[in-house]
């Protein structure tokens, strides 16, 4: 296969971009963990300042990302391809408004970033839930916290084995022809799944902190050692969300053997005819220039 025939990330990742998106999931993770290690004298429990607070840092930190991302080659192809499917996504969300789980959003995510590499996905993800929350009206101090996860579970696909990022050549050929076909689906649906569960475990801890008056044995406590909050934390999963984030796995799950071939086939095909950084040349009207 040539290098004009390969098929390129549609966002390329260099140091700087690596080093952009681990700050802003450091900083995540920093966002969504800190009340669980928060002394017993902060005052946490009655605190609406911090939440607000995070809200308003993790956009520019996704801006950031972003911003580097495009220097290093977010062309005008990929930012076109970034809004369609953004777009798709966003209007996938509300077709399960009211119905536990029903959730299509997470399959189209998952598979455009594992076509379209991680970068990609982590943009996409991010602006897709953005659009999604305009679109549905979801808009609230919550909001940066599900475009930060959303961005995980699309880059998170980007970087499982057999994806672009494979070396080129004969190697890098049966490689990625090993992650194809069923083999290829079976991965997707089960990091589908796990990301559809992992997405509402990560988004408890947006909001579990700051709810009063919950039964002692699901509620969260300042200053308790971590093994005990977390024990909390997990029955309180178990007790209001696992009833959506189940659902949410098993249509995932569904949606890729059903459509998966077929959408992966389309994102390729689009990814090729696109030719993502592929050189450009001018000839002067007319044929080649005299150089005699």
């Amino acid at each position: 296969m040539t290098a004009s025939a390969r098929q390129v990330p549609a966002v390329r990742l260099g140091p700087r971009s690596v080093a952009a998106l681990c700050l802003v999931s450091a900083i995540g993770v920093v966002a969504f963990g800190w009340p669980l290690l928060a002394g017993s004298g902060s005052g946490l429990a009655h605190s609406q300042d911090a939440p607000w607070l995070f809200a308003a840092l993790l956009p520019l930190l996704l801006a950031v990302v972003v911003a580097t991302i495009g220097d290093r080659g977010l062309d005008a192809k990929a930012i076109a391809m970034i809004g369609v499917l953004a777009a798709a996504g966003a209007a996938l969300r509300p077709l399960g408004a009211g119905t536990a789980g029903i959730e299509p959003m997470f399959f189209l995510m998952v598979l455009s970033g594992r076509v379209l590499g991680p970068g990609f996905g982590f943009v996409l993800g991010s602006v897709a839930m953005f659009a999604s929350a305009l679109l549905t009206g979801g808009v609230g101090p919550w909001m940066p916290f599900q475009m930060l996860a959303m961005g995980w579970v699309s880059m998170g696909a980007g970087l499982l084995p057999g994806a672009v990022a494979d070396p080129p050549g004969r190697a890098g050929s049966r490689a990625r022809g090993r992650w194809r076909g069923r083999r290829e689906l079976l991965l997707l649906a089960g990091y589908g799944a796990v990301a559809s569960v992992g997405y509402g475990l990560v988004m408890n801890l947006q909001g579990w902190p700051y709810i009063g008056g919950l039964a002692s044995g699901v509620s969260f406590v300042p200053g308790d050692p971590l093994s005990a909050n977390l024990t909390r934390y997990l029955a309180y999963c178990l007790a209001t969300s696992l009833g959506w984030d189940l659902p949410r796995a098993v249509v995932t799950v569904v949606l890729t053997f059903a459509l998966g071939g077929t959408v992966l086939k389309a994102l390729r095909r689009a990814t090729r005819r696109a030719a993502f950084e592929a050189p450009v040349a001018f000839e002067a009207p007319g044929g080649p220039p005299d150089r005699s």
